[in-house]
């Protein structure tokens, strides 16, 4: 998460249209008559909006402006799919923004960034693995979930040292040759976070998880006659 002082006027109003048109598209794809008819997703949309606050309190904040913290959203979009995934993130991000841990005017950017990014990259490891319609459930739990989580991590750390090169307020650190190793420190415990959780829902409650199919993975093995 970053600092507004750190970012330029123009990279914050970029962020605040780029993170307004993920919302408006995620409401527009979001499934609201299955979501109102159906108890069981809100519960998971609300527990999920929860989880996500709860983790984002968990985190380190530097006096450079600069706050460290894990994602977990590949998890919540395979659980929700994108477009509840997306708006289950803006409402953490409102109340981060309401008890002072974000401020409203870098909340876009820092939603492109935090959202937009691991959701997208998430959603588009899960369709490459369904057009790929493998019959192993490792497959689903690796890709979807421990690959995809990794990724995505790269993928912010990236965008997001990117924006603060380019705005250049932010004085880089002397070890920034050496960064490549801190991004693995990153990377590894978020994507065994997000897989854990995966590999547990898929297992113990796989008819919550929307990205899953039930009767590919878990049929039985096929045999000869």
């Amino acid at each position: 998460m970053i600092a507004a002082e750190l970012l330029a006027p123009s990279s914050l109003f970029l962020g605040w249209l780029l993170y307004a048109a993920g919302l408006a598209w995620a409401c527009m794809r979001a499934p609201w008559v299955e979501l109102f008819s159906d108890t069981r997703r809100q519960h998971l949309v609300c527990g999920a909006m929860l989880a996500i606050f709860l983790l984002w309190l968990v985190r380190r904040d530097f006096d450079s402006g600069l706050s460290v913290h894990f994602i977990g959203l590949t998890a919540v979009t395979l659980l929700l799919d994108w477009p509840l995934a997306i708006l289950a993130a803006f409402v953490a991000q409102l109340g981060l923004t309401l008890i002072g841990h974000q401020q409203l005017a870098a909340l876009g950017l820092n939603g492109l960034l935090l959202v937009l990014i691991p959701v997208g990259v998430t959603h588009l490891c899960a369709l490459l693995v369904e057009r790929l319609q493998p019959r192993n459930l490792f497959i689903y739990i690796f890709f979807s979930g421990f690959f995809a989580a990794g990724l995505a991590a790269l993928f912010c750390i990236l965008a997001g040292l990117g924006i603060l090169l380019f705005d250049g307020r932010y004085p880089m650190p002397p070890w920034l040759d050496d960064f490549a190793g801190f991004i693995w420190l990153l990377m590894f415990p978020e994507a065994f976070i997000n897989g854990t959780v995966v590999s547990a829902l898929v297992v113990f409650y796989p008819d919550w998880v929307e990205t899953f199919n039930r009767s590919r993975y878990l049929q039985a093995p096929w045999k000869d006659e």
